[in-house]
């Protein structure tokens, strides 16, 4: 009887152990990422004393506020020296009691004062290595390194190296990805550079550049709700002080309310045309501030994605763990030919941006070389990849039914019961009809996009390629997922009481990558095992009544 073959990590990552139980043998030495003692557990930067108690005193500037209010109210600033004097000692304490180390099995590290603890990860259980510096840390030569291995981990327990010295970090980086390359090259033959730094190939890969941000796609960013991301909470704290009555209690808010309605209008459509003024700026300047010079390379074993204006991030993400792509496309940015691209990898966020807001041709050029499809420089001229034009089956006239059924029931509902209303003899404002008589096309319109938006594609398995799964559905927000076969661990037919009734049913794809869940939404049910057949063929299992 033969044994059962180990689980895998990406499908059960759980079953392997995150405290590490294997015997040391090497370390690290000073000043470099490897070394022969296995005993010497390595501090950050010198310099991480400059930044941390810069850091942490703008992290608590609420406190800081509060006390000097308070030392003020009682003619004593000292209140607030002395909690700068605390909040500063304690980041200073960070360089005494933060050590690490890596070992040829291991990546270590000890932290805290108070309760101390201690970290350590399997080297073969990265997935990815996170490099980033703000402003403080670029001007003193700092770099910030996160390790992800797949797991989800709350921000107290995420393996972090803060204020390393960006001498160090290429490198050790490198090491830390050594076994994405099969042990086919050296590290140390390896050299690269901090700012602009560029992955070796692997031997018989060329270095390929996938993707570089253009200026012209700053236009996008409105497209999106970061603006109203960034304004909201403003709008919000200004309510919340009081701002807000001030401003309606003053005399040109007064003025304007005994005007015309003509007037009113007036006002009130300048003040629309501010607010989205003041939101695409927002967002524009979030935008550069995020994908400001973004750089998307492929060396064969690992992606590196660079970006940033003030703070640089720059994440390295082992291809090994890819299992597909999503194109997601929201309403204003599908009307303006844009979209984004996500990568579906194991180990890593279930959301991985490769291509933020960005025109349709770039994302799907992108799209080929990310698959697979072709090797040549961002700048060549690329047909657009199958899993892009692949044709989707519509999923009949009951998903149909469905889509306007679910977004004109509600007003129809809501219509009914101000009619019974105004019957028993009470009195409905106008504006609640003119409400209701706009809102209904608009919702008919949604239901048309939305069914318009849904379908389901397989692309069977051909020349030693593996089978895809593509779905797409959504409207406001809608994503086309392409998932390998290989990354399905397991399905469900879902059918609720009204599906069963109209004959349909979400059949979900599990994956270990991504968003986890990949859904076929109100499918023909005597397509659904059909479909399961053909994306993962000798792994259907006999449902009951069939």
């Amino acid at each position: 009887m033969t044994q059962p073959p180990p689980p895998d990590p990406d499908v059960f990552p759980d079953s392997y152990p995150t405290e590490v139980l294997s015997p040391i043998t090497a370390g690290s030495g000073p000043g470099t990422p490897l070394g022969p003692d296995a005993e010497n557990w390595q501090r950050l930067d010198k310099r991480m004393l400059l930044v941390h108690p810069v850091t942490e005193l703008i992290r608590f500037i609420p406190v800081l506020i509060a006390t000097l209010v308070a030392g003020a109210s009682r003619d004593n600033p000292g209140w607030s020296l002395a909690v700068v004097a605390i909040i500063v000692g304690f980041a200073l304490t960070r360089w005494f009691t933060t050590t690490y180390r890596i070992t040829p099995d291991n990546v270590e590290l000890r932290t805290g004062l108070i309760q101390r603890k201690r970290l350590s990860v399997p080297r073969t259980r990265v997935r990815s290595v996170d490099v980033q510096a703000d402003l403080l840390h670029r001007v003193l030569g700092l770099a910030v390194l996160s390790i992800g291995t797949g797991q989800h981990a709350e921000k107290r327990e995420q393996f972090k190296l803060d204020s390393l010295d960006a001498k160090l970090v290429p490198e050790l980086r490198l090491a830390l990805l050594a076994h994405t390359r099969a042990g086919t090259e050296s590290i140390d033959a390896q050299t690269v550079t901090t700012e602009g730094e560029t992955p070796d190939a692997t031997p018989g890969h060329p270095v390929v550049e996938i993707a570089h941000w253009q200026p012209d796609w700053v236009r996008y960013a409105p497209l999106s709700l970061t603006g109203f991301a960034i304004i909201a909470p403003v709008v919000g704290l200004a309510f919340q002080y009081g701002f807000a009555q001030l401003f309606l209690r003053s005399g040109t808010v007064q003025d304007v309310g005994h005007r015309s309605a003509t007037v009113i209008a007036g006002v009130i459509a300048l003040l629309v045309v501010i607010l989205v003024v003041v939101v695409s700026l927002a967002a524009c300047a979030r935008y550069l501030m995020t994908w400001f010079g973004l750089n998307v390379l492929d060396d064969g074993k690992t992606l590196t994605v660079r970006h940033g204006l003030f703070t640089t991030r720059q994440t390295t993400l082992d291809l090994a763990r890819l299992r597909g792509a999503t194109v997601n496309e929201p309403l204003l940015l599908r009307l303006a030919g844009a979209a984004e691209l996500e990568a579906i990898m194991t180990g890593t966020s279930p959301r991985q941006k490769i291509l933020p807001q960005a025109p349709r041709a770039a994302v799907h050029r992108t799209l080929a070389h990310l698959l697979g499809t072709s090797t040549l420089p961002a700048e060549a001229t690329l047909p657009v990849p199958p899993l892009v034009t692949v044709p989707l089956v519509p999923h009949g006239p009951a998903a149909h039914r469905r889509r306007y059924t679910r977004t004109l029931g509600p007003l129809a509902a809501i219509a009914a019961l101000l009619l019974v209303i105004s019957l028993a003899g009470g009195h409905i404002p106008l504006w609640m009809w003119i409400t209701l008589a706009v809102a209904t096309p608009i919702a008919a319109a949604l239901a048309w996009d939305r069914y318009r938006g849904l379908g389901h594609a397989v692309l069977p398995a051909a020349d030693g390629k593996p089978a895809w799964l593509i779905t797409r559905s959504g409207c406001l927000d809608r994503d086309r997922d392409c998932l390998e076969a290989p990354g399905v661990i397991g399905w469900t037919v879902r059918q609720t009481l009204f599906q069963r009734r109209a004959g349909v049913a979400t059949v979900v794809a599990a994956s270990a990558a991504g968003k986890k869940r990949y859904r076929v939404i109100d499918l023909p049910i005597d397509q659904a095992w059909s479909l399961i057949d053909a994306v993962t063929p000798g792994q259907l299992g006999t449902p009951a009544g069939r």
